[in-house]
């Protein structure tokens, strides 16, 4: 119950942010993702220059509400967090094709944006993660295509998961909604 009131409150707060004053200056509205968790709005500059396929999709997904109510499964402390799985345990992908790997050299700093797969290098899909602190045995392994630019101290504030089972949360956060900066209302 306590998940769902803090998932309304944060849907209350996300609906009444302006948008004017959300839109950093300098960035590009078709490129920026606006992620909004119950703790404020965390605004995500994507970069089609490194990864434009990644881009597209997560773009795509984004203005179908693909994201909105997903949970953050995994979340490990001073490592990453990641969402991005309909099922809401690391199992799950949207209903399109898995992409191709799109490595590139972006080193994987706090803030840095990629997107998860499986062992496969080309199976990513809908699944991606923030990471918390500087990851680079991530970089040229995982496809990096973005960063946060504003808001990361409300990532801090997602739940974290369990060390002993690979930072599996049991009473997960979730994504109240996310929205390409361009289309926000």
């Amino acid at each position: 119950m306590k998940t769902l009131i803090n998932w309304v409150a944060g849907a209350l707060i996300a609906m009444t942010a302006s948008t004017a004053d959300a839109q950093p200056e300098g960035l590009d509205p078709e490129n920026t993702i606006f992620l909004d968790l119950e703790y404020g709005r965390v605004v995500i500059e994507l970069r089609p220059d490194l990864a434009p396929q990644h881009t597209e999709r997560f773009k795509e997904l984004a203005r179908r509400g693909f994201y909105d109510g997903l949970v953050w499964h995994r979340v490990i402390e001073g490592f990453m967090a990641q969402t991005g799985d309909p099922e809401g345990d690391g199992t799950g992908g949207s209903d399109l094709p898995n992409l191709p790997a799109e490595f590139n050299a972006e080193d994987h700093v706090r803030g840095s944006l990629s997107m998860a797969r499986a062992s496969d290098i080309n199976s990513a899909n809908s699944q991606f993660y923030v990471v918390l602190d500087h990851a680079p045995h991530l970089n040229e392994q995982y496809t990096y295509f973005g960063k946060v630019v504003e808001g990361m101290e409300f990532v801090d504030q997602i739940r974290k998961g369990n060390p002993a089972r690979n930072g599996t949360v049991s009473y997960p956060d979730r994504i109240v909604q996310m929205q390409v900066a361009a289309d926000a209302d």
